[in-house]
């Protein structure tokens, strides 16, 4: 069957979207049977759309690792004319996402909170201007809440609180962060961190939360696990800030594992401004995939 063209799209939709990523492969699609976010998002959307052959291919603005979960992803997909007619005339833009949770089911692990129309120049991933993450981490001063269980990583043992924020001082601002980034080919590791803090709720859960421009592979945990590692003496005081200086992924720290980290939010421009960030981020990516190249 012939693969739609660019000429062939006619209305991009917004969705936004929230999962739980306990038993899914992460967000990208892949080869096989592996369970994934976007593999799931476009069985029931080619559903809803009664296109199964060629379902609407939904882009996010982050694609988030095996067992990370999301309450504010956001994805972008476009509707062929004849995929336009078959859905939209039928629920509108701001019904598909009650169309397509209807096919998801009602008490699974993945649900589309909002639809629309997308503002012109709007595009997921490149016109974003930052995401936002948290950590969760119930130390043994922490009350444990079995219905946070699946996103929230438990340790034996009483975290140092004011060693941690003391060691992640140093990470905020631009800085090339190789050394908390599992390296992919032609991909830049630099990054503006924008804001990171620690605080703790009501029941004594530890809470990092996160900002930047964008995040390599696998940043944030890396990072949550060095400021742990600094709590718990597996690193000097000054060791986050010294690994800045490397040029490779550290080994010096376990990695903080997946299932205490949440995407919560991503921000974007105002509506005039969307095309030109999009624009502008992708020329920063191709420089980078340039700059690479042998």
């Amino acid at each position: 069957m012939q693969r739609p063209t660019d000429e062939d799209f006619a209305i991009r939709l917004r969705l936004d979207i929230a999962y739980d990523g306990t038993d899914f492969h992460g967000w990208a699609r892949q080869a096989g049977d592996q369970r994934t976010v976007q593999g799931r998002l476009e069985q029931a959307l080619g559903t809803a759309a009664r296109s199964p052959g060629q379902p609407p291919r939904p882009i996010a603005a982050g694609r988030t690792d095996a067992g990370v979960h999301a309450t504010g992803q956001v994805a972008h997909l476009d509707l062929t004319a004849g995929q336009a007619e078959s859905l939209l005339r039928r629920v509108g833009a701001d019904g598909v996402a009650r169309r397509v949770n209807g096919v998801l089911g009602a008490d699974g692990d993945l649900v589309v909170r909002a639809s629309a129309l997308a503002p012109a120049g709007f595009d997921a991933r490149f016109s974003a201007i930052w995401r936002r993450y948290e950590y969760r981490i119930a130390d043994a001063e922490a009350v444990l809440d079995p219905l946070q269980r699946r996103r929230t990583l438990v340790v034996p043992r009483r975290m140092d609180d004011a060693a941690i924020v003391d060691a992640s001082a140093a990470l905020t601002g631009l800085h090339d962060f190789a050394a908390f980034c599992r390296p992919r080919p032609f991909a830049t590791t630099i990054r503006t961190l924008q804001s990171l803090s620690w605080a703790r709720e009501d029941d004594g859960v530890l809470v990092a939360r996160l900002q930047a421009d964008a995040f390599c592979h696998g940043m944030v945990r890396s990072i949550v696990g060095a400021c742990l590692a600094v709590s718990t003496g597996r690193l000097r005081p000054d060791g986050p800030a010294r690994l800045l200086s490397d040029a490779v992924r550290s080994g010096e720290y376990p990695v903080a594992p997946a299932r205490g980290l949440t995407l919560t939010e991503v921000g974007y421009p105002p509506d005039a401004e969307l095309a030109d960030r999009a624009e502008h981020t992708r020329a920063l990516r191709v420089l980078a995939t340039e700059l690479s190249s042998p």
